[in-house]
């Protein structure tokens, strides 16, 4: 007996070793992916040969304040490679005319 509540001991977190390069594989990830969540990401991940679980993904992925764009309506839609949610304006409509001079 030391005299010491065992609630007072705690074991300080160290992170791991390979914290940072995964940080940078998941936000390569996300940016050539844009529409993929932390999910399929994990299973990204672990197909290429790193060592970890959804629950760790997720906790990187809110720490970098990484998200999922919304779906945008089917009508009116564009989707480019990079998962951006950006629409081309029109060019014309049907009742626009040029000028006739």
């Amino acid at each position: 007996m030391l005299g010491q509540h065992r609630s007072t001991q705690r074991k300080v977190p160290r992170a791991a070793d390979d914290e940072a390069a995964l940080t940078v594989a998941i936000t390569d990830w996300a940016r050539l992916y844009g529409r993929y969540g932390y999910r399929r990401i994990t299973a990204l991940l672990r197909i290429e040969g790193w060592a970890c679980n959804h629950k760790r993904v997720e906790r990187i992925w809110r720490r970098e304040g990484l998200k999922v764009p919304s779906r945008q309506p089917k009508r009116g839609r564009l989707w480019l490679n990079d998962g951006s949610c950006v629409r081309l304006r029109r060019k014309r409509c049907v009742g626009d005319r040029p000028d006739v001079s």
